[in-house]
């Protein structure tokens, strides 16, 4: 019979909370140009939030704020080449939240 609660408190707990991912986008870009120089891999992430399915909470600003951070990631960068974006999805009951990421290979000026 403990047994049997624990399985249904499990199932209870998977079924309160549930996650999916995106399929990564890449995004073709200009490649790198005569006067810049490639600087390494970049990444960056931010995260927004639904509360009760209708109140925003960070979601307006995660796309550009990923891409920032990703610049900042790497010293000297000033675009991404080919960024590969993704995002990842938490629900839970009362709660969605909405992680933004952004990865791409970095370019600076020489």
């Amino acid at each position: 019979m403990k047994r049997l609660r624990l399985h249904a408190v499990v199932a209870a707990g998977l079924l309160a909370t549930a996650g999916c991912r995106s399929t990564p986008l890449t995004i073709p870009t200009a490649p790198v140009a005569a006067n810049e120089k490639i600087l390494g891999p970049a990444q960056g992430n931010k995260a927004g939030a639904m509360l009760l399915q209708f109140i925003p909470i960070g979601q307006n600003d995660r796309f550009n704020e990923a891409y920032q951070r990703a610049l900042l990631s790497v010293p000297g960068a000033t675009r991404l080449v080919d960024p590969k974006i993704e995002e990842t999805w938490l629900f839970f009951y009362f709660l969605n939240v909405y992680d933004f990421k952004v990865s791409g290979t970095a370019v600076g000026p020489k």
